[in-house]
């Protein structure tokens, strides 16, 4: 496995296209330089140690060292040895609401970026437990399949965004079925939901969903977001700001939080019920309560060592910064005495 310890390194790479292009810029305006002298052939001829390819390749050599150095940077590192590890945890699953009302701006920034927010602090908390990621509005969809890999659970979740399912909506019950269909019922943990949703547009039925869920002994919890005064759901058009949704009769329409169907889908699941606010996510009671839960321990791959390989890279920059070095500007006037293809009459 493949990991940088200093991955922010990285981004340095986002220089390169930047350095060809300023380079063709110079090559580019260089040779309108020489085109006004006159003619490029009479000038090839008046500048005869002039070479023009050389630059080029020079360049090429400065780019590959500069890669390898942002690289070597980076410290690349190569996992050496796999072992089973022993981890005692819960499975848990997060359904995460994603319709259009999650973007009602009753909590700072708006609720999906609330909840987004407080699930990566979940996650930060995490130890040894397995995490999944369901996001629904009128359809439900893995996003993240149950893992342990808490860096992986990070990048899918910022890829979450109120586009990511096509159907409007909120399908409370798919998401929990799927959410069944999801865990791993072979490995004897103890598992839970975690519902996170404004509980609005309830489209089937989540009660009995949850019921289901819980005679497989998974409970379900549920985190409210949202007011119950609501607020109107805004546009973005571009990623801009462009108005609010409206009704039939032209007025805004307000999102409010259905917290008694939240109750209700929590209270059938056997678990517990949050409101979050700004302050406070929820999902931090919510843990308390799974972490009650009987855990088992349970086996898992994982790299034991890994081995620092930025060495190499750095020895292929070095290299490519040395050739490049000793390339000179100018023709070579040994080589260009060479005339291997020449025929003599």
């Amino acid at each position: 496995m493949l990991r940088f310890a200093y991955h922010d390194f990285l981004w340095g790479l986002a220089a390169i296209p930047v350095l060809i292009f300023l380079f063709w810029k110079v090559t580019r305006w260089k040779k309108k330089a020489i085109s006004s002298l006159g003619d490029l052939k009479v000038v090839g001829i008046m500048m005869p140690d002039v070479s023009f390819s050389r630059p080029w390749i020079k360049f090429i050599f400065s780019l590959v060292g500069f890669t390898f150095l942002i690289v070597g940077m980076a410290d690349p590192q190569i996992g050496s040895k796999m072992e089973e590890g022993k981890r005692t945890g819960s499975e848990v699953m997060v359904l995460l609401d994603v319709s259009n009302s999650m973007l009602a701006q009753d909590l700072a920034p708006d609720r999906l970026e609330n909840a987004k927010r407080s699930i990566a602090q979940l996650i930060d908390s995490l130890h040894g437990d397995r995490l999944g990621i369901i996001v629904f509005a009128g359809q439900a969809y893995v996003q993240l399949p149950v893992t342990t890999d808490y860096s992986a659970a990070k990048l899918f979740l910022n890829t979450i965004n109120t586009d990511i399912v096509p159907t409007q909506g909120t399908a409370i019950g798919a998401a929990i079925d799927l959410g069944l269909q999801s865990l791993d019922f072979k490995n004897g943990l103890s598992k839970a939901m975690i519902v996170i949703t404004d509980g609005e547009n309830h489209e089937d039925d989540a009660i009995s969903s949850a019921k289901n869920a819980l005679e497989k002994d998974v409970s379900v919890h549920v985190v409210g977001v949202g007011s119950t005064e609501g607020a109107p759901i805004p546009i973005y058009r571009d990623g801009k700001p462009a108005g609010f949704h409206l009704d039939s009769a032209g007025n805004s329409v307000v999102s409010k939080l259905n917290e008694e169907m939240c109750k209700e889908i929590a209270s059938a699941g056997g678990g517990a019920y949050v409101r979050a606010s700004n302050a406070n996510g929820g999902l931090g009671i919510v843990m308390n309560q799974i972490e009650k839960m009987k855990k088992k321990t349970f086996g898992t791959k994982m790299f034991k060592d890994y081995e620092d390989r930025f060495q190499f890279f750095l020895a292929i920059a070095l290299i490519a910064f040395v050739v490049e070095f000793f390339i000179s500007n100018r023709k070579n006037s040994k080589l260009s005495k060479l005339k291997l293809f020449e025929v003599k009459s």
